[in-house]
């Protein structure tokens, strides 16, 4: 039995004590807070009084995006100094497939939203199963179909019809984003989406084998493009005619594709950032480049929930 060697022993970094972690929940506590009373605004605030919510929301989104910008900043340093032994690499990883869950979760939460009502809810203001007396009470008239193009409230004339008053006039939204016809599909955006998202996720992972390979030029030209792609989609991605009041279709369509364009912003930031860290300064060898790896990670991560988005809100 052979007893241990210095060598083979490996410090685990512990770094000091630090206010980063509270500042961060600072900053998005007030973004949560100025984001909600800024919805809060749009459907019951009166449309000529000022609020402070926009100011609330930009100081604590700025605030928390500087406090990261600072962790982020310091985790780098330690990398770069070789503080980050491999048990504490292992620690980020884990991290990061941790984030990457409860994102999924967050998007099924959405998903199951839509199945509710598309299955369920629907059927039932229309007057299907035991609700059916709700229908002839209520919304005598309505009949359901999806995309839903008129509200329960719209067939019965508004909400100055209805036996029941409720909080708010609710108006059927413009257009339909359903699939288009044969004749129009190369005009149809979201199949162009579709298309740039899904060449992102092949332009991504050639970086990544660029920079296993040690080729740094091969790396830093298809980060670019994956980046440019990102870009391209969000651009295509502004749809009109659908807002958070334009009935149940409008409302689950924007919290679907609106979190799910948020989440591309952000992944595109994350690889736009390895790019600038690459270019700028070296950074990233083929045995040590998980920043680039994580974000590439939470790029095929959108770039799936893309896939499931496309065909149960555009095609289904």
């Amino acid at each position: 039995m052979t007893s241990q060697t210095s060598t083979e022993y490996e410090k685990y970094y512990v770094p000091e004590k630090s206010k980063l972690a509270v500042c961060a929940t600072i900053g998005l506590v007030l973004s949560i807070y100025g984001a909600a009373s800024i919805m809060n605004d749009m459907t019951f605030g009166d449309p000529n009084e000022t609020t402070s919510s926009w100011t609330i929301f930009i100081c604590g989104l700025f605030f928390f995006l500087a406090t990261l910008f600072s962790w982020f900043r310091i985790a780098i340093k330690e990398n770069i100094a070789g503080m980050n032994s491999a048990q504490l690499k292992r620690s980020y990883v884990l991290g990061m497939f941790w984030f990457i869950f409860s994102e999924v979760m967050f998007f099924f939460a959405f998903f199951g939203a839509l199945f509710y009502v598309r299955t369920l809810v629907g059927p039932w203001l229309a007057g299907e199963g035991d609700a059916g007396r709700m229908n002839g009470l209520l919304w005598e008239g309505f009949e359901f179909s999806w995309p839903m193009m008129q509200t329960p409230q719209e067939a019965v004339g508004g909400a100055a019809a209805q036996p029941i008053a409720n909080n708010g006039s609710f108006t059927s939204a413009e257009t339909s984003m359903a699939f288009a016809s044969a004749h129009a599909w190369y005009a149809w955006l979201p199949l162009w989406n579709t298309i740039i998202l899904l060449t992102s996720s092949f332009t991504c992972h050639i970086a990544h084998m660029g920079i296993l390979d040690g080729n740094r030029k091969k790396f830093n030209l298809w980060l670019g493009i994956t980046v440019a792609l990102g870009m391209i989609f969000l651009v295509v991605q502004a749809h009109f005619g659908l807002t958070m009041n334009a009935g149940i279709y409008g409302s689950t369509f924007f919290m679907l594709t609106g979190f799910h364009g948020f989440h591309v912003l952000m992944g595109m930031t994350m690889l736009l950032i390895q790019f600038l860290r690459s270019v700028r300064g070296g950074h990233f060898t083929a045995d040590d480049h998980f920043g680039f790896e994580a974000s590439s990670w939470y790029w095929h991560f959108v770039d799936v929930v893309w896939v499931f988005l496309f065909l149960f809100v555009y095609i289904l």
